[in-house]
């Protein structure tokens, strides 16, 4: 089964970009040679995983880093999307951890030695324990740790790196950690959430201008992730739902960073729920970036409710796929076009899409076809998107490989790559291999 697009699509083309990404507390263990993080806490908390499982070992990229790149490699891509552990390359006075760093060197200089491009993320998720024990992200300091963080790994990385993420989805940080509870930390308060996105983004905006100052070669911006909302019914009340759920989960993030103030429907919130903002914050959050990534894996129905606003809409009849998301392709194109129509938008590259399937490896293969299905509709959703004007310049797989899927566990598999976690054998699925095929199969012409 193939992944096939038009001929005369912009995907296409040697210009475009494809690439494979994954996360540093997803796959790569070794956390006895890193400070411990918010995940192996919260991990440690009885009823927090679903399989009670933790990342101590997860896909053991540190020791099989090499042949990961390898792997990698054998895929045909472009460009590989990884992130820093902080834990990993700070001590805890905010110097340099030298072991850390170096792991990390290694890996950029073997990915460069293969004409792989390094997208690197600073944050996706997995912040020092000790940062958290004082406050974390609802401490406005955070973002200036961040900050010195950013400046020093950047200067450490000198010029290994193709382009730099400042955080990967800052409202998973926010809303599922500090809001919902159902990442780490754990908490649940909406004046938690607000406040705690309020300091990410400050965090974002301190840290890139400090990579425009000491990597003004890389493509320096931030990755968001975003959940199309969509009204049950036409009636004017369900509209107005949806319309509310988009701004709280979806423009909450990306208007301060590209028009510098949150949506109008800030107003809407209790007083005592509205994050601390000082002069000047916009200002910084607002820095221009030269690219957004955008992640997107599904839509989410709501109706009116009195009591919040808005409410979820259980599609039930709908494909879904085996984490229990909608798989709607239409809400990726038009999500682009939407995004488009608001915002003056910088270069876009989708930094995540993808898929948790219900794999079975059988005679050391992995007949994923509905996730190849996935990613031929996807790939054409954006493929529409692109013709209707929309600057889209790469795509990256979410994930390179089976992981740690944060509360999940190890129970759902998003990867292109199997792996058995007893072994730590990885075995490219149907979808690696048809990922592949359309990766190779590009003209080298960008079509007129």
């Amino acid at each position: 089964m193939k992944i096939e697009l038009p001929i005369d699509s912009k995907l296409n083309t040697h210009q475009f970009l494809f690439g494979v990404a994954t996360a540093s507390f997803q796959i790569e263990g070794g956390a006895d040679s890193r400070l411990p993080c918010i995940w192996d806490t919260f991990c440690a908390t009885p009823g927090k995983i679903r399989d009670g499982s933790d990342g101590l070992v997860a896909c053991d990229h540190l020791r099989l880093w090499r042949e990961d790149v390898q792997l990698i490699k054998s895929l045909g891509v472009d460009a590989y999307r990884l992130s820093i552990s902080w834990p990993r390359v700070m001590h805890q006075d905010g110097s340099l951890n030298a072991e850390g760093v170096d792991f990390y060197i290694q890996l950029l200089d073997e990915l460069k030695a293969n004409q792989i491009k390094a997208f690197v993320t600073l944050y996706h998720w997995d912040l020092p324990q000790h940062i958290e024990d004082n406050g974390g992200w609802l401490n406005r300091e955070t973002a200036y740790l961040f900050a010195d963080y950013a400046d020093k790994i950047s200067r450490a990385f000198g010029d290994r790196v193709y382009s730099y993420a400042t955080l990967n989805e800052p409202f998973c940080s926010s809303y599922l950690g500090y809001e919902a509870g159902i990442h780490a930390p754990g908490l649940r308060s909406k004046a938690g959430g607000r406040q705690s996105a309020h300091h990410l983004l400050l965090a974002h905006g301190l840290a890139l201008r400090v990579l425009q100052q000491n990597s003004p070669h890389t493509m320096n911006g931030l990755v968001l992730n975003f959940t199309p909302c969509y009204a049950q019914s036409d009636d004017p009340a369900d509209i107005a739902a949806a319309q509310l759920a988009d701004d709280y989960f979806n423009q909450w993030y990306i208007k301060p960073v590209l028009d510098g103030c949150y949506p109008d429907s800030f107003a809407l919130l209790a007083d005592s729920d509205k994050p601390t903002i000082h002069d000047g914050d916009f200002a910084i959050i607002s820095t221009p970036l030269d690219f957004m990534g955008v992640n997107f894996y599904t839509r989410t129905v709501y109706q009116a409710c009195a009591e919040n606003g808005f409410a979820p809409v259980d599609m039930v009849d709908a494909p879904k796929t085996d984490i229990g998301w909608e798989i709607y392709p239409q809400a990726f194109t038009d999500l682009l076009v939407s995004l488009h129509q608001l915002y003056t938008l910088p270069p876009i590259y989708i930094t995540e899409n993808g898929a948790a399937m219900d794999d079975k490896l059988v005679q050391s293969q992995v007949q994923d076809l509905d996730r190849v299905s996935y990613y031929q509709q996807h790939l054409l959703a954006l493929d529409s998107a692109i013709r209707q004007g929309v600057k889209v310049d790469g795509y990256f797989a979410w994930s390179l490989m089976d992981n740690f899927e944060w509360a999940e566990g190890y129970l759902k598999r998003f990867g292109i790559v199997y792996v058995d976690y007893q072994s730590q054998q990885r075995v490219i699925k149907q979808s690696g291999l048809a990922y592949r095929d359309l990766i190779n199969s590009r003209s080298y012409t960008r079509h007129p």
